[in-house]
């Protein structure tokens, strides 16, 4: 069992989060297919009248009350993606998205992906200052990450003089922007390329929550999403 900051219920969190699916249905052009997943009954039911609402793309609108990392990896490793083209966007409560999702998606080579990633809500408040982490988190920042080596780029060896002598520890030397760029450069591990500069989306209070991010999967396509995707995530 892994307990979430209470941040990411703050109501400035969840707004970033609600009507995704209903902006997605908006945009135009449109899209051939529609795929949101959500395991939460509460909120599957409230895909669901979409349907309704949006009543043109009703037999286009397909929900998946499922494990999202367990759907999208089995959806991504079993079409074929050589005719195929998609535009994904992961609006995770917190750390849900694990790396073997991320990396699943970029194998496709044909999937853009649009992420949140948790920087205020979750990864920087993991990231303790003394380096000493509780077992759970770290297993978890391990997952997300796909990788150990966060630790080393997040931290460096303090040594403390005291009456006692010299005591040996871990000193936090990351910060908001070091954080998400060792996250883009783990995304430019699964993909063609990622979108260098991602835009943190923040609460009322100043404080950075998330981080919009961007990856492409297709070489042939990337110089034209990334014009877009850079004129988006400057704003």
């Amino acid at each position: 069992m892994f307990d979430l900051p209470p941040e990411v219920y703050e109501p400035d969190s969840k707004g970033f989060l609600d009507g995704s699916a209903r902006i997605a249905l908006q945009v135009e052009p449109r899209f051939h297919k529609y795929f949101f997943i959500e395991k939460n009954p509460k909120r599957c039911a409230e895909l669901e009248n979409l349907k309704d609402e949006f009543p043109d793309k009703k037999g286009d609108i397909i929900i998946e009350p499922e494990d999202a990392n367990t759907y999208l990896q089995k959806f991504c490793r079993t079409i074929d993606w050589r005719t195929r083209r998609a535009v994904m966007f992961l609006d995770p409560y917190g750390m849900q998205v694990e790396w073997e999702t991320i990396r699943a998606i970029g194998a496709t080579e044909a999937i853009d992906l649009w992420i949140l990633f948790p920087l205020g809500v979750a990864v920087n408040r993991m990231v303790t200052k003394d380096g000493e982490i509780i077992d759970a988190w770290r297993r978890k920042l391990d997952i997300m990450f796909g990788d150990t080596g966060w630790y080393d780029e997040f931290y460096r060896e303090s040594v403390t003089q005291s009456l006692f002598g010299q005591t040996t520890g871990f000193k936090k030397v990351a910060n908001f922007d070091s954080i998400g760029q060792y996250f883009v450069r783990r995304l430019e591990t699964a993909f063609y390329q990622a979108a260098p500069n991602p835009r943190p989306l923040y609460n009322s209070r100043n404080n950075p929550l998330f981080l919009l991010c961007f990856a492409t999967g297709n070489a042939r396509g990337a110089p034209i999403a990334m014009r877009i995707a850079n004129h988006i995530l400057k704003g």
